[in-house]
């Protein structure tokens, strides 16, 4: 691992990811950007990961944005800039076009790139506590064409405009009303709802759950974009695969499928 900052599990068939910088509300620096691709690269390559959760460590923060203390050091050129920029992107995209199902585990601050993060996920639940907010107009910062879209695909460009125009925080009850989280849960019980969500993901078809990943993927592309014989041949896939069989049997013997990825 490139930082002790980025933490990975693997507890059965689940990949954690922490963003493990506590004592700044987890905010990332260049390092721990780098990480995120390390570990996304060894949870999408090993077979036996069907999930993947992304959290912050502790209980105050989710990730709350870049690390501005390594601003002198890590961003201080037009170089360094691009660099770091190229890092970022490479860390939300590795996250957005991960091949198997992502929650995000948000408790606490969720901010800037944290929301980001986030969105980057198939699913995002929270703690009754977590605060969201993007404080661009606040800073005087740019936002890039494919982070808008994401989060204006997730709540509509109303809602995206809102959060980007009031750069305010949001509490979990207004961002579960807009869509930006899909449930809200009291802090207690973030771990062990995130932990049952994640093993019943798990213990599903992964071939049916990737077809489905991509099909939605594919429909949030612009048209001439889309892919849909690859679609096409996904869900052939899944009807073609002894997983199939495996799932009429164990409906007709009224027991658990045991599936296998093929």
């Amino acid at each position: 691992m490139l930082t002790e900052k980025m933490i990975a599990e693997k507890r059965g068939a689940v990949g954690i990811m922490t963003f493990n910088n506590p004592d700044r509300f987890n905010a990332v620096s260049m390092d721990m950007w780098e990480g995120v691709a390390e570990i996304l690269a060894d949870f999408g390559s090993d077979d036996a990961i069907r999930v993947v959760v992304v959290t912050g460590a502790g209980n105050k923060a989710f990730v709350s944005g870049a690390d501005i203390s390594k601003f002198e050091d890590e961003r201080s050129s037009q170089e360094a800039v691009e660099k770091y920029a190229v890092n970022v992107d490479a860390a939300y995209n590795g996250l957005h076009r991960f091949p198997k199902p992502t929650i995000a585990m948000i408790n606490g601050y969720c901010i800037g790139g944290g929301v980001g993060l986030a969105v980057c996920c198939d699913m995002r639940i929270c703690a009754d506590n977590a605060r969201f907010a993007i404080p661009a107009a606040k800073l005087g910062l740019g936002y890039g064409y494919e982070h808008i879209r994401k989060l204006s695909d997730l709540v509509g460009p109303s809602r995206a405009k809102e959060i980007f125009f009031t750069a305010r925080q949001f509490n979990a009850e207004e961002a579960l009303q807009m869509g930006l989280v899909n449930r809200v849960v009291s802090g207690s019980m973030l771990q062990p709802y995130v932990d049952d969500y994640a093993e019943t993901i798990a213990a599903n078809a992964p071939l049916t759950v990737a077809q489905v990943k991509h099909t939605v993927g594919e429909i949030l592309k612009d048209p001439e974009d889309r892919d849909l014989e690859k679609c096409a041949d996904m869900v052939r896939a899944c009807f073609d695969s002894a997983d199939y069989e495996e799932g009429r049997k164990a409906f007709m013997e009224k027991r658990k499928p045991a599936f296998q990825a093929r």
